[in-house]
């Protein structure tokens, strides 16, 4: 593969623009600076190259995790907020990096965007049976006293229909419930907390599956995700 074509591979514009990009010399492999379109690049893996000083692996496939901040809407054409998809590099953009799942807008915590369509496909599955079960825990900050976890647990009326009941629901300290749940129906959490008897005040997604967001994974910050990282995700 040349370097004009493994820039356009991972979608830094088109064939013109990733040409410019290189003849310019902006581009880095191997830590010395390529200025030829045409550079023979072996895809071996570790495949690393640098883009004005980033330094950028080569992925067939782009699976990410993001720290979602508050105050970002879950849309390309966002109305009254900035978009989530704003946050990553443009390059995922241009790749078509959709998200697992939604986050409210006034939800922070961990959320996954890949380019994948059987990660995507798989990731939110409701079913029992199927490879890939999402588990979502939220930490919610709530308003008075704790809900009845048990009835949580056991399942609460959303409108008429039996919600999803939640697989684990444990209190941290009095204001704090820790929730695990299965789906991610439109305001599933805060509905079902409402349900039983009380309000979310700050809502949070704290892991998928057996992956937990990093700590040290700033707000509005993102990070590649690893084989290691996605069979946790995978855990059921």
């Amino acid at each position: 593969m040349d370097l004009e074509t493994l820039l356009f591979s991972q979608d830094f514009g088109s064939r013109r623009q990733c040409r410019g990009i290189v003849a310019e010399g902006r581009v880095r492999l191997g830590g010395i600076v390529r200025d030829d379109p045409d550079t023979d690049v072996p895809l071996a893996a570790p495949l690393n190259f640098e883009v004005d000083g980033q330094l950028w692996p080569y992925r067939e496939k782009a699976y990410i995790a993001l720290n979602k901040p508050m105050g970002y809407e879950h849309s390309r054409d966002p109305q009254h907020h900035l978009s989530v998809f704003h946050l990553p590099p443009p390059q995922f953009a241009e790749c078509g990096v959709q998200s697992v799942g939604r986050l409210d807008q006034d939800t922070t915590g961990l959320l996954l965007l890949s380019d994948d369509g059987a990660f995507l496909s798989c990731m939110p599955s409701p079913r029992p049976s199927a490879r890939c079960r999402r588990c979502i825990w939220r930490r919610s900050s709530i308003r008075s006293t704790t809900p009845k976890l048990a009835k949580l647990r056991d399942g609460v009326l959303l409108h008429g229909e039996t919600a999803p009941s939640a697989l684990a629901a444990e209190r941290r300290d009095d204001c704090l419930l820790e929730l695990s749940v299965l789906e991610g129906k439109y305001h599933q959490v805060k509905r079902m907390v409402a349900a039983a008897g009380n309000r979310v005040e700050k809502l949070h997604c704290e892991c998928i599956g057996g992956y937990a967001l990093l700590d040290t994974l700033a707000k509005g910050a993102w990070r590649w995700l690893d084989e290691a990282d996605l069979a946790l995700l995978r855990r059921k």
